[in-house]
């Protein structure tokens, strides 16, 4: 699902350099730079400390970027193989990116922040220590919570439990800020992040749940087949998937939020390579691009059965589902039967949950 007025406010705060899998990541980050930076009040010292130990590091550097995308620092990595250094710094949050995802992290002058943090499960293997620990743990925790919101499929509840659930959401959110070891500053950044993140989302749900609805329709329905051009030769319809399970990603290759989705459709392959279920990604690029496409699945390594949808938004499937936005997931039983025709993102912790019950 492709949340147009989100995504338009996180292009315009970030640009293509820091991509986000996940709703409700997204949304927090949006959050942060609605409201920009606050200033603290005087500091002791007038820099920080940070260092970073990362496993499976994705490149040589990390790289803190302000609520206006602007490049703060960049921390190489050391013979070690850890990444520290000091800086000055305006007190706020900031995103940290190791090139390929990103965390959101609270900086003030007078700490001495450590981090560890193992890229292959990358939120959930942050852990901070030293000085400025509890409001970044408090950060890391809350990011994990988010994953496990499932705000997709709230979406489609009707009125009266979307707003019972979103306001039960919004409290909880506010009772975790007072523990009165987090700094007062950071507190209020929190507070206004929870309403602008609890405004987002009720703006969003008024503006597109019955669109949304629609989408849903086709389920418990025989889906739609398709006759493809595969990357790797000849053409690949659905019914070539018959007894499996398939997960279709509908994705294009200039789409950002399409490719960043791609780490963890990557994991679910792995994850399921020997269950019953492929995994199918069909590209609408335009035929102008059908070299870029080639090109692009073969330098990224893409797994799982890879095809060029004729006609791209105009092809009879893409009709059929009403595919008006990217990216879409769609997941289909082994009789061809329509399980969701508005699938989680491979970047869901959910979708592991589902997959898990269908499987095994």
């Amino acid at each position: 699902m492709l949340i147009f007025v989100c995504v338009q406010k996180f292009k315009l705060a970030l640009g293509n350099k820091i991509q986000n899998p996940g709703f409700m990541k997204k949304i927090f980050l949006i959050a942060i730079v609605l409201m920009g930076s606050l200033n603290g009040f005087a500091q002791k010292k007038n820099y920080m400390h940070f260092e970073a130990e990362i496993a499976n590091k994705f490149g040589d550097a990390i790289s803190f970027f302000d609520a206006k995308n602007k490049l703060v620092k960049t921390i190489k990595v050391d013979n070690n193989g850890v990444f520290k250094d000091t800086m000055n710094v305006a007190e706020g949050r900031y995103a940290l990116s190791d090139g390929n995802e990103y965390t959101i992290v609270f900086l003030k002058n007078g700490f001495d922040l450590k981090m560890k943090l193992d890229t292959k499960m990358f939120d959930e293997s942050i852990v901070y220590t030293g000085k400025g620990a509890t409001e970044n743990n408090f950060l890391a925790k809350n990011t994990l919570l988010e994953k496990k919101a499932d705000i997709e499929s709230l979406l489609l509840a009707n009125e009266t439990d979307f707003f019972k659930e979103m306001d039960k959401k919004k409290a909880d959110d506010l009772k975790r800020l007072e523990d009165k070891k987090l700094d007062p500053v950071f507190v209020d950044f929190q507070k206004q992040t929870v309403n602008e993140t609890y405004n987002a989302i009720v703006q969003y749900y008024k503006k597109n749940h019955d669109a949304l609805v629609v989408k849903n329709k086709m389920n418990n329905t025989i889906s739609p087949s398709f006759d493809y051009e595969n990357h790797k030769g000849g053409k690949t319809k659905l019914e070539d998937f018959k007894g499996k399970y398939v997960y279709i990603d509908v994705w294009a290759t200039w789409c950002g939020p399409c490719r960043a989705e791609i780490p963890s459709l990557k994991k679910m392959e792995e994850m399921y390579h020997d269950k019953n279920i492929v995994f199918v990604s069909i590209s609408v690029d335009v035929d102008k691009d059908h070299e870029k496409w080639k090109n692009f699945v073969s330098e990224k390594q893409l797994g799982g059965v890879q095809l060029f949808a004729d006609k791209n938004w105009n092809s009879d499937f893409m009709l059929s589902y009403g595919i008006n936005s990217i990216p879409r997931f769609i997941l289909i039983d082994p009789n061809g039967k329509v399980v969701k025709g508005n699938a989680l993102r491979p970047s869901s912790p959910q979708l592991k949950e589902e997959l898990d019950k269908l499987l095994n």
